[in-house]
């Protein structure tokens, strides 16, 4: 059964391939919610608990060899404890949460570019997350050569993680994915090109629009 959606703080998720540049909007985001008088926390996945820390070590390890079905399950374990730790307390407390990565990397990655079904891992996801859906999806699309040159600036002197280290044709697929799945879910797409700034004002412009300006 469906639980009825929190109504104190906004949920919005930041989402897009590998080098995208999530995590800077997302702190970005974060500190514009603050200074506009909203109290609002920034997570991420996998990773953001302690069970989930052990978690992510499995499934972005360089050397992980994963089935492709075990690395949706680690993956919806890993958002079921973050949903139940951090998520659903920060919006109970009236809070607004930002997360990097949350159900729509899944259907993404595992769903479309591992072929194994968005509508499974969408059911997966739900079960594992107790049905909690973000208030806003946005996904910031970043054309292939900019991201791979992100990447590659990123990762000079060491070597990426097991996702980073995925095939071009596998990005490119995560990519079209998004770009796909945008228009069935109802996700914003914003321009992930140019500096974090000229992002910064699309994302936040995303936010008002969505929310209106008297919210936020």
């Amino acid at each position: 059964m469906r639980m009825a959606p929190l109504p104190e703080g906004h949920f919005i998720v930041i989402e897009g391939g590998d080098a995208g540049g999530k995590s800077t909007q997302v702190t970005r985001l974060v500190d514009r919610l603050r200074d506009s008088g909203r109290d609002a926390v920034a997570t991420f996945e996998p990773g953001a608990t302690e069970v989930g820390r052990v978690l992510r070590s499995v499934v972005l390890g360089e050397n992980s060899e994963l089935d492709p079905r075990a690395e949706a399950l680690i993956i919806a374990a890993d958002r079921a404890q973050h949903t139940a730790e951090v998520v659903r307390p920060a919006l109970s407390r009236g809070m607004d949460v930002v997360s990097d990565r949350y159900i729509p990397s899944s259907l993404a990655y595992q769903g479309r570019a591992r072929e194994l079904g968005v509508d499974v891992i969408r059911r997966i996801s739900g079960w594992a997350t107790d049905w909690l859906e973000p208030d806003l999806v946005i996904v910031l699309d970043v054309p292939q050569k900019i991201a791979a040159e992100r990447s590659a600036g990123r990762v000079t002197g060491g070597s990426g993680d097991r996702m980073e280290n995925e095939s071009v044709a596998f990005h490119a697929a995560v990519r079209q994915a998004y770009l796909d799945l945008a228009e069935r879910f109802g996700w914003v797409l914003v321009d992930g090109s140019g500096d974090a700034d000229e992002v910064s004002m699309r994302v936040w412009k995303a936010v008002t629009e969505h929310f209106g300006r008297s919210t936020v």
